[in-house]
Formats: structure tokens, sequence, C-alpha cells
């Protein structure tokens, strides 16, 4: 991959050309990997999530009307709209994202500065990877340096869930947003999505996190993740608590004849889901191979025998990863149904894991898998200047903000 400076130059320069003039700042927003948590979120559990140097970039550069202009570099489409009324395009647009923020902006008391933006990502979309959380956050980010503004993390990653959840229509939990705002360099983070607290987990000494890109695409809102998450509400109405969260697996064990079958399967995962959870945490701090191994694989027969969220191409990655020289562990990622799964590799071995998971890999689909390793990467904000291209203009940086009601700047 290039560089930030070569990847800035390259898009500053094609901003000037797509606009006529040089973009006044960039925003950017990484991607996540879930370490461990499948869909814990949105039961108010725990998850062990990583936000990666797969990043969402927005260069921008204020306009005088309220018009919001963007070129998406990725999908080679220009579009536009109006912040006097911001209505969704047609189903499944990739400007909904952007036009999601700007809808749920303005209803928070927010006045909003139309913008040149030109839109790039090296996070893979419908991979599992929360494109669709980076370009949220870069947007929120942009409309913070437009207008001298700035969000507590978790207030920002509160507002682009709404986005998603109200105006795109998928109803994701918190753990997409929360870990694009809020991710920090060089460790995970273990968030508890009842609170919104998160502390920082470093990943042990030797031990890498690889990316495994099945390049089977998954769609949240046209998939089963919706009746995923009704069957757990029902779950938890019927043992009478608020969320799976707070039901003991003990309690569970003896309750859950009161539940029907298909239920049953999907609170049991959850449950066990969240204490592996903190299990996993302990065990990437103390490199302690043998239970991150175990995790993982009791993980992932979760995902796939009580959840029942996986595909063939993930059963197939799946045996790849295993079988590569230097594997500690692997599992799912994101919501399943395909899409990208996770390894822990020795360190010294990445290369070589790497090479055998594509060959075995395309041997198996005739597909060619991508397999990467990714670093901890910062929440969202500004890129900061490259110095030394010609087309910067150095933003304004914002002050901050109260994390109070919307719109009650800081002096």
């Amino acid at each position: 991959m290039e560089t930030n400076a070569e990847r800035w130059k390259h898009i500053a320069g094609e901003f000037q050309y797509r606009f006529g003039a040089a973009p006044a700042f960039c925003a950017r927003a990484p991607g996540r990997v879930d370490l461990m948590g499948s869909h814990t979120d949105y039961n108010l559990g725990c998850v062990l999530t990583l936000a990666i140097g797969r990043e969402t970039w927005i260069a921008a550069r204020p306009r005088e009307d309220r018009m919001v202009r963007l070129y998406s570099r990725n999908l080679e489409a220009q579009e536009s709209f109006s912040l006097e009324r911001v209505v969704p395009a047609p189903k499944k647009h990739w400007s909904n994202y952007v036009r999601s923020v700007a809808f749920v902006l303005q209803s928070e008391g927010f006045a909003l500065r139309g913008f040149d933006g030109f839109i790039h990502s090296t996070v893979p979309m419908s991979s599992g990877l929360s494109s669709s959380a980076a370009l949220e956050c870069a947007t929120a980010s942009v409309f913070e340096a437009l207008d001298g503004w700035k969000l507590d993390p978790v207030r920002k990653a509160l507002l682009c869930q709404r986005a998603e959840n109200q105006f795109v229509g998928v109803n994701c939990g918190i753990l997409d947003q929360y870990t694009s705002c809020a991710g920090r360099a060089g460790c995970a983070l273990l968030l508890d999505c009842r609170d919104l607290s998160s502390r920082s987990v470093k990943l042990g000494a030797g031990i890498r996190t690889v990316i495994c890109d099945t390049k089977s695409k998954r769609e949240l809102a046209g998939s089963a993740y919706g009746q995923r998450r009704s069957q757990c509400e029902e779950g938890a109405r019927r043992l009478g608590v608020k969320a799976l969260r707070e039901m003991p697996l003990e309690v569970f064990n003896a309750r859950q004849g009161e539940l029907p079958p298909d239920v049953a399967r999907r609170c049991r995962f959850i449950i066990e889901e969240n204490d592996r959870v903190l299990k996993l945490a302990g065990a990437l701090t103390a490199s302690d191979r043998q239970a991150i191994r175990q995790l993982a694989a009791d993980s992932f027969r979760g995902a796939c025998e009580l959840y029942e969220i996986g595909a063939p191409a993930m059963h197939l990655m799946m045996k790849a990863m295993l079988a590569a020289p230097g594997v500690i562990g692997a599992r799912q990622t994101g919501a399943g149904f395909g899409g990208c799964m996770v390894a822990f590799v020795e360190e010294d071995k990445v290369d070589v894991f790497a090479a055998f998971v594509r060959q075995a890999y395309f041997a198996a689909t005739r597909t060619k898998a991508q397999v990467y390793p990714v670093n901890a990467a910062a929440g969202a904000g500004l890129l900061p200047p490259a110095r030394d291209c010609p087309f910067f203009v150095r933003a304004t940086i914002p002050r901050a903000v109260s994390s109070g009601r919307a719109g009650q700047l800081t002096p």
C-alpha cells in the first residue's frame, strides 16, 4: 500500500481536477475488526474491537451555498444534494451514508455548511470491516471541521449510529461507529456496550492480527441480521431481562426450555460469546496462545451452529487459515454471512501465513482472497497536513465543544 503522504498527494491532485480548486483539509475514519464479540453489541454486551489502518478519507473544501457535491473514487461516481432538504437517494445508494449524517446533525440543531468532497476508502466494501461506519464518521468529521465545532467521540458515534438506524435503515448496534470514532492507536478496545465505556487491551508480544477477506460480499440490510436481533430481543423478553447481557449462563441453562428452539440457540451463542470476549482480552494480553486458539474455535463453532451466520466461503477460508503456518487461532468477524475472517498469527510468520492462505483458498474456490495484517489506528478526525503536498491548504482546527446539548459551543 502507498504511504499516507503518497495517498494524500494523489487525492489532492484529483480533487483539484474534479472541483477546480485545492482541498482545504482531509477527514479520515478507520474501519474495524472485532476480535471477539459477534452480535454482542446490540445485546448490550462486551466486544473486543480494533480500529484498523484501512480508512475512509474525505478531502473537502467549503462551499458558499448549502450544496454537498461528492465524488467517490472507489465507485467512480458522483452525487450531490442540498442541505436545505436532506432526503434519501434510491435504496442502497452510497450517498445515503453521507446524507444520513447531515440529516441527523441538522435534526440536533447544528447549522451545516455545504462542501465539495472527494471520497477514497481502503476499507473493503460489504466485507464486514465497517466501510459504512467509516464513511459516516468521516462525514461527521468533515462537518466538524467546516463549522468549527468538535463532538465528543462517544456522542459522534451515537449520532452516526442513529443515522444508519433511522435514515439508512440498518438496525445496527453501536460497535462499528464507536470503534471508528474512539479507536486508539496501538491497542484494541474492550468495549462495554451497556455503558459505552472502554479500556485499552494490548496484544501480547509476537502476535499479529491478520484479515482474510473471502471476497464473498454481504449486505446487512438484505441479510438475516435483523432476524437475529429480533430473536435475541424475544429471548430477553421471555427471560425477563432488559438484554441478554444480564442473563448468567447457569440461569439460562436452567431456563432455556422456556424458549422456542431457534431463539434458545441464538441466546446461548450471545451469552457464551460475551463471556469469551472477557477471556480473550486476558488471553491476548498474557500471550496465552492455547486459550486464544480455543476461544476463537469456540466462537466460530457457535457462530455457525447456534447463530447460523456462516457461509460456504467462510468455512473454506477457515480451513485454509487453520492449516497455514504460524496460525494461533482464527474466527469470523463482523456480522457473518460472508465477508472477512480474522486470524491471530505469529509475527514472524505473517508473510508465509498469507501466502499459504491465498494459495489454499484459491485452490478451493478459484477466488483470489485478500490477506493482510492490520495495525490498531486512532479514531476519526482530521488528517495532519501534508507539508510536502503543493495542493494542501492548512485548515483551521476546530475548538472542542462540550458533550452536552447540540450546538452549545465552548467559548
